[in-house]
């Protein structure tokens, strides 16, 4: 454990970060600040897919369900932690990681609709094109995706890159850390709510999560769209809401809270009257690191939905799943991270007493009426929504080991695991878990670094 925890603090310290950021900052340059698309992003979103038959996600639904594996606990309790260990100054550098966050998004879902399935026939008909010097070859080329093949960086890395051991690999490291993160962390944020504030015993709020979620998963795609396109949205504005309230009702430290976090973003900055002070250094690494966990740009994941969905224009698709970075990072993680801002200035001597994942909790708990009950809420809705989302995750790679089959194996095992994530202490799966994460990124990263140049913004 010591090993792990050493390990994961030396790569994800510093090293790894400033991979990620590179990474961001090049794809945002190289697509020429392709997040200036994001009206057409959003208004794309809310459109649907005009496809009769259909079987991929609709335009939506791909929204709605890369949102619902991303909005996870991370966004109220990362945030906090963030802003915990690097001041107010780390939510101002978790957003600006959002930001550059959105054109990595944006290239490797690009990838993974680009050249899903029949990715071989894709790069013969693009050069084609290319040599004929048609451009209306070249766009028909991009669009012209076999719908009944399934999508994502495994293919991209095995048919275009010719590296299947590097698949592999992903594949078989999408299931453990769907088994680490999209079960055992959650199921347990799940149980831990419910017993504060509901008083229920985590053995039967892990069986009825397991059971609600195993009832959607063994039917299929489908359900895990409708699924996410009934919660996300209604969970996303619940806890939306409940910062705003906040807000209003401490509008007086509204603006000085937004002060507070420019400021300590590039300097010493003190709180609360001279209480403490964060070093820059601080502040960037705890805010970056919260802003790349969040929105999860650079692992790979946004691309096994968009790979899957039932549009076929690759930029279409790719401003959808760019869109989804930019509601879970720049919008609720910024959100959360002022509230934190507002109750440090105004209850600096409470903020002393809290731990780094009970902030939000002492904030909501200055709400007038069901402070605690809002925020469970908000805790379990957004558990099972990632519940949800990482199942799919995981089945994809799964699917992609075992050639298709053995489907049901993989959801008994996701089943049997959110149980026992309900009822375990989470230390060494929390390690686990940015362990795994680093295999995730190790393909992901090669796979955007070697198809730069197959991204069009």
């Amino acid at each position: 454990m010591s090993f792990l925890l050493s390990f994961n603090q030396l790569l994800w310290g510093g090293p790894l970060l400033v991979l990620l950021m590179g990474l961001h900052i090049y794809h945002t340059v190289h697509l020429r600040f392709v997040q200036r698309k994001i009206g057409t992003a959003l208004r794309l979103s809310l459109g649907d897919t005009d496809e009769p038959g259909q079987t991929g996600f609709s335009r939506f639904g791909s929204l709605t369900t890369t949102l619902a594996a991303t909005l996870g606990t991370g966004n109220i309790v990362g945030v906090s932690t963030a802003v915990f260990l690097g001041g107010p100054g780390a939510v101002f550098w978790c957003w600006l990681t959002g930001v550059f966050g959105m054109a990595t998004t944006y290239a490797e879902t690009y990838l993974c609709t680009r050249f899903r399935g029949g990715a071989k026939s894709n790069v013969s008909n693009e050069n084609n094109s290319k040599k004929a010097g048609s451009a209306n070859n070249a766009k028909n080329s991009e669009k012209a995706n076999n719908m009944d093949n399934p999508g994502g960086p495994m293919y991209v890395l095995r048919d275009v890159l010719k590296k299947p051991g590097m698949a592999f690999l992903y594949s078989l490291f999408l299931c453990l850390s769907a088994f680490c993160i999209g079960c055992t962390t959650q199921s347990n944020a799940i149980t831990e709510s419910c017993e504060e504030v509901f008083h229920l015993s985590p053995v039967l709020t892990a069986i009825v999560t397991a059971f609600a979620v195993g009832l959607v998963l063994m039917q299929g795609k489908k359900w895990i769209e409708s699924f996410t396109i009934a919660v996300v949205p209604a969970m996303a504005m619940f806890f939306f809401g409940g910062c705003a309230l906040y807000l209003i009702l401490h509008r007086a430290y509204f603006l000085p809270a937004i002060k507070q976090i420019l400021s300590s973003a590039f300097g010493l900055s003190q709180i609360g009257g001279g209480i403490t002070g964060f070093t820059l250094g601080k502040a960037v690494r705890y805010g970056v690191a919260r802003g790349l966990f969040t929105n999860e740009a650079g692992l790979g994941t946004a691309g096994l939905i968009a790979g899957n969905s039932a549009e076929k224009n690759a930029r279409n698709q790719a401003l959808i799943s760019m869109s989804a970075s930019f509601w879970d990072t720049v919008v609720l993680c910024a959100v959360t991270g002022i509230v934190l801002a507002s109750f440090q200035l105004e209850y600096p001597a409470e903020w002393i007493c809290c731990s780094a994942g009970s902030l939000t909790a002492a904030a909501f708990s200055k709400l007038p009426f069901f402070g605690d009950e809002i925020l469970a809420v908000a805790v379990v809705c957004f558990a099972l929504a990632t519940l949800v989302g990482w199942s799919y995750y995981g089945r994809q790679g799964f699917s992609y080991l075992f050639h298709g089959k053995g489907s049901r194996v993989y959801q008994t095992i996701y089943i049997i695991m959110i149980f026992v994530g309900g009822v375990l202490p989470l230390n060494l799966v929390w390690e686990l878990t940015d362990f795994i994460n680093l295999f995730l990124l190790i393909p992901a990263f090669y796979m955007l670094v070697r198809c730069r140049n197959m991204v069009r913004p």
